[in-house]
């Protein structure tokens, strides 16, 4: 089994001592690591694009939770809740859907929330999103019926429109003004104005230093408890700081140190410094866990070729990421399923494909394709400490199949912005990257991105295959829960027959924060209303 060197660091109290004096805490602008109304918080990578319809990034998805709203909410058992809504009425045929949102909805700037903004709002997501894609394709028409009300007619039932307003994330469908909303959906906004409780403040935000947020004044909450990412987002803190800081050890000593307060996940070999200290605690604050990806570019060599992309299948082994990248077996599960073991379209594959390398079959897939030596361009994200270990083992293991590869090393910023490229490989194009997807955005075969298979809509990497888009579109249409496993699984099998892209195990992994704060919600997203700093 492939196996890499991973960081290791003395955990004795007098090398953390040692540690801490030879890495500076060096956190922009803090003046006092004691203000009870400031949240400083670490992300898991840097925020350099600030619009949550154009990239599909985590990082980018948090602050879109922070300055706007959402129609529909999930909460803390998935469940879609209305959120923005007030109330909904279905006509008796089902092909007509009324909203009326709630009282006192205001934009940052003043202005009410009305239906023309939310009307404007789903048609920008829609056209990037796979999920919001599947439904438009049922949608006749969307209008504003007035300034609370809109309307969604359908040519026919469609039963997944509440599960897609209220999609929880990547892309989530946030609600913009509609002069914002109505910018290209290709091209990034340059507005941060919302109706969520905080509010961006741009002057004293700097890209790779730190974002700045306040709470807003005139925010009015739902009246339930918060769940998940439903219910009353109420404010407990005044300000919030995603403070830019990539070095996982620098994170760490700044936790212990009070100055920070959060951070949204901890490498899992420094877990063990943070559990004997008094002053932290870990938060385990997403438990379905998150599921690993391998890309490929369906659109240039050598991965346009089939049996090329089957033969880099074939040299896959999902326990060799998990020990490289995870290391402690409590935090990782080896799982063939593309919907997530345990959850209702979680069926597993039969048979090695994924668990266990067969280099000898790759090597012949490849001879059988008339592979010319042509690398594989790998993109290695070296600032999500998660993903770094990932590229050196598929490197390995592909090189045991029989593939060339070159892999290049860069930031993930950098990443999200090379992989939309088309270019060939070898003119500033890719072959392949890593990344990762939280469980609630592959559940099923609309959610998961990775599954869109029409190149004009599919997610980077740009499948072409219409078998698959039949499939899912009859998972879309199908009603009965056993009906729908079974064309899940077709769907899973498909993207395996394909190689559309290679699923490499679950992961879990905790985030850390400091005694003094409570109220981290439960939830696939770290959100920051509900939390108290004492």
């Amino acid at each position: 089994m492939f196996k890499i060197n991973r960081r290791t660091l003395a955990t004795g109290s007098a090398a953390l001592a040692v540690a801490m004096a030879l890495v500076p805490i060096l956190v922009p602008g803090v003046a006092s690591a004691q203000d009870k109304k400031t949240l400083r918080f670490v992300q898991a990578g840097n925020l350099t694009i600030l619009d949550p319809i154009f990239t599909t990034a985590y990082v980018t998805r948090d602050h879109g939770y922070m300055i706007y709203d959402t129609l529909f909410s999930s909460d803390e058992n998935n469940v879609a809740k209305p959120q923005m809504v007030d109330k909904y009425e279905v006509s008796a045929d089902k092909k007509l859907w009324t909203f009326t949102l709630r009282d006192g909805l205001e934009w940052h700037d003043g202005k009410p929330v009305t239906g023309e903004d939310c009307v404007a709002s789903i048609k920008r997501w829609a056209a990037r999103d796979a999920m919001g894609q599947k439904m438009m394709e049922f949608v006749a028409e969307m209008k504003a019926v007035n300034d609370k009300t809109f309307t969604i007619a359908l040519k026919e039932p469609y039963g997944l429109v509440i599960d897609s307003l209220g999609k929880p994330s990547s892309n989530v469908p946030f609600m913009m003004p509609k002069r914002i909303a109505d910018t290209d959906p290709f091209k990034a906004i340059d507005s941060q104005i919302g109706s969520g409780p905080f509010i961006y403040v741009n002057a004293e935000s700097k890209p790779g230093e730190r974002h700045v947020y306040v709470k807003n004044p005139k925010y009015k909450p739902r009246a339930e408890p918060a769940s998940g990412l439903a219910g009353g987002k109420v404010a407990k803190v005044d300000r919030v700081e995603f403070v830019d800081m990539p070095d996982p050890t620098q994170q760490v000593n700044a936790l212990i140190a009070g100055e920070i307060d959060m951070i949204e996940n901890v490498p899992h070999d420094l877990l063990p410094i943070l559990k004997r200290d008094k002053s932290v605690q870990t938060v385990n604050w997403n438990p379905l866990g998150q599921q690993f990806i391998l890309r490929f570019n369906h659109m240039t060599k050598p991965f346009d070729n089939l049996k090329i992309r089957q033969a880099a299948m074939y040299a896959m082994r999902q326990e060799d990421f998990l020990k490289a990248t995870v290391g402690e077996a409590e935090f990782y599960k080896v799982c063939s399923a593309a919907f997530v073991c345990g959850t209702p379209n979680g069926v597993e594959i039969q048979g090695d494909l994924l668990k266990k390398p067969d280099f000898e079959k790759s090597k012949a897939l490849l001879k059988e394709a008339g592979y010319d030596g042509t690398p594989v361009v790998l993109m290695q994200s070296t600032t999500l400490p998660v993903l770094t270990n990932m590229a050196p083992v598929t490197k390995a293991l592909l090189e045991q199949g029989g593939f060339k590869v070159d892999m290049q090393s860069m930031d993930w910023q950098t990443v999200v912005s090379r992989r939309a490229r088309k270019e060939p490989a070898d003119k500033g194009g890719w072959s392949a990257f890593h990344t990762y997807a939280i469980a609630v955005d592959i559940l099923n075969p609309i959610s998961a991105n990775w599954m869109v298979a029409d190149p004009a809509k599919a997610w980077f990497g740009w499948p072409n295959d219409p078998e698959m888009e039949k499939l899912r579109d009859a998972y879309s249409r199908e009603t009965d829960p056993a009906k729908s496993k079974a064309l899940a699984l077709a769907v899973q099998n498909r993207a395996l027959d394909q190689a559309q892209y290679a699923w490499l195990g679950m992961w879990f992994g905790p985030g850390a924060a400091r005694t003094s704060i409570t109220g981290w919600l439960k939830a696939p997203v770290v959100v920051h209303w509900n939390i108290e700093k004492k």
